[in-house]
């Protein structure tokens, strides 16, 4: 079964952008009640221990809805907090940054754009950078669990929580604010260059940490 992977930060590691008590609550709180929830449903189903991606593929292949919404936002979590550091590169790699710029024209219109995205969307969900194998790169946005997996041939670069618990007791209801504060101060680029490196054939992406899941 799986349990909860460690940050790779600290709680207050990302303040003054994303306060302790949210990381905290989102983390300890949120995050930890998918994962349980996740191991009861696999238990409640008899499904052994696999890959979380596989786990959730899957799911939704077999329409078994409530193990898909725990599982994926187990893994939808995990992919967030790692899409952050507390010492993000000032840019992507050369490759994504000429992704980018062939995508939205330059950066400050793929911030522009990203922004736009993330406030239109209407309800919880999730808001990705996505590349196909070719190497070109969009944004989309996922309502409540749904995520790239699902998506053959789409691969996620990074993500940002468009729920509620994401943002609210830093922002309250404004979710812009958020969303400057994640892509003007928090976005790893260096863990987005390694996931276009693997969307592009160049070396293995990021999985669900296998070394975190107990033997259980």
């Amino acid at each position: 079964m799986f349990v909860l992977p460690k940050l790779p930060y600290a709680l207050d590691a990302l303040v003054p952008h994303m306060s302790r008590e949210t990381l905290d609550t989102h983390y300890n709180k949120h995050h930890a009640a998918y994962v349980e929830k996740t191991n009861a449903l696999m238990k409640e189903d008899n499904i052994s221990d696999t890959e979380l991606e596989e786990v959730i593929i899957a799911a939704y292949a077999a329409g078994n809805a409530k193990l898909f919404n725990q599982a994926a936002q187990a893994w939808n979590h995990a992919f967030f907090w790692n899409s952050m550091s507390p010492k993000p590169a000032a840019a992507p790699a050369q490759a994504l940054t000429e992704a980018i710029n062939k995508a939205f024209g330059n950066y400050d219109d793929f911030r522009a754009a990203a922004l736009e995205k993330g406030v239109a969307q209407f309800g919880s969900g999730w808001l990705w950078l996505v590349s196909d194998a070719r190497g070109a790169v969009s944004l989309k946005t996922t309502h409540d669990a749904d995520n790239p997996l699902i998506n053959p041939g789409e691969h996620a670069l990074l993500t940002c929580d468009l729920w509620e618990h994401a943002y609210y007791l830093d922002h309250k209801n404004e979710r812009k604010k958020f969303l400057e504060g994640f892509f003007g101060n928090l976005v790893d680029w260096r863990f987005a260059d390694g996931q276009y490196a693997s969307a592009t054939g160049r070396g293995a992406g990021w999985r669900y940490p296998e070394a975190q899941r107990s033997a259980a």
